[in-house]
C-alpha cells in the first residue's frame, strides 16, 4: 500500500494525505468489522450510540487480528481526546474510532491518528437526527475541529430505520435547507458498495477542502 504523507500548504503544516488505496483499507476493515459487530445480541437499533460504536471498534481490531486482510500495519485505536489546534492547551473534542497507520509514523514520527472515524446514529425520516449528523459529525471535519489536518474524514452512520438512500437523502434535504447544495452526498467513487457514499466540503482558507466517506450501516448484512 501506498502512503503519501508530505502534501505542503499554506498554512505551513503538511496534510495527512492517504492513497486510495489506504482509504479503501480503512473502509474495507470497517465493513468487516460491522458484520461481527452485529453477530452480537446488543448490537441493535435501540441500543445506545456509544455502546454500538465500541462493538464497532473490538469487530475491526477482531477482523485484522484473524489476519483477513494484506495490511498488517493498521492500529484501531480507542477514542481519544483531541486538539484542533497545535495552540490548544487543553483538549476539545473526542473521536469515536482513530486510526493509526505504523508506516506513517516511522515515515514522520507522528504521533496523532492518521484518519478518524465519526460514528453517529441516522434515519433518513428524521429530521433531527440528520441535523445532528451533519452538526455534530460532517461540521466537526468542515471546521477542522476533527481531522484538521487531513486530506479525508470517515463517518459511520448507524441506520435506525430505513436504508443508505433514505439516509443520504435526508442528510442532502438538511444541506440544501441551509444552502450547501455543492456539498451533497453521492455514492462512492472509492469503492463500490450501495452503503456507501462520499462528500467534498470547504474549510476556511487557506485550508483545502475535506472529503468524507459516508459508511451507513444498517443493523444486518450489508449489502455487496
Amino acid at each position: 500500500m501506498k502512503i503519501p504523507y508530505d502534501v505542503p500548504t499554506a498554512v505551513g503544516r503538511d496534510v495527512i494525505a492517504l492513497a486510495s488505496d489506504i482509504a479503501a483499507a480503512i473502509l474495507l476493515t470497517l465493513e468487516a468489522g460491522w458484520a461481527h459487530a452485529v453477530s452480537f445480541p446488543n448490537v441493535h437499533a435501540r441500543a445506545g450510540e456509544v455502546a454500538i460504536t465500541e462493538r464497532l471498534r473490538a469487530g475491526m481490531r477482531e477482523v485484522l487480528r484473524d489476519n483477513r486482510f494484506p495490511w498488517k500495519t493498521m492500529v484501531v485505536l480507542p477514542g481519544t481526546e483531541s486538539r484542533s489546534r497545535p495552540d490548544v492547551l487543553l483538549p476539545d473534542g473526542r473521536t469515536d474510532i482513530p486510526i493509526f497507520l505504523i508506516e506513517i509514523f516511522l515515515q514522520t514520527g507522528e504521533h496523532d491518528p492518521h484518519a478518524i472515524i465519526e460514528c453517529k446514529r441516522l434515519a433518513g425520516s428524521d429530521t433531527h437526527l440528520c441535523r445532528e449528523y451533519v452538526l455534530e459529525g460532517i461540521d466537526r471535519f468542515k471546521t477542522g475541529k476533527y481531522a484538521g489536518r487531513h486530506a479525508a474524514g470517515y463517518m459511520a452512520g448507524y441506520l435506525l430505520s430505513g436504508g443508505a438512500p433514505a439516509a443520504a437523502a435526508g442528510v442532502n434535504g438538511y444541506l440544501s435547507r441551509k444552502a450547501r447544495h455543492a456539498e451533497h452526498l453521492g455514492l462512492s467513487r472509492l469503492l463500490a458498495r450501495p452503503w456507501l457514499w462520499d462528500s467534498r466540503h470547504p474549510r476556511a482558507a487557506p485550508s483545502p477542502p475535506i472529503e468524507l466517506h459516508h459508511a451507513f450501516l444498517g443493523f444486518e448484512a450489508l449489502p455487496c
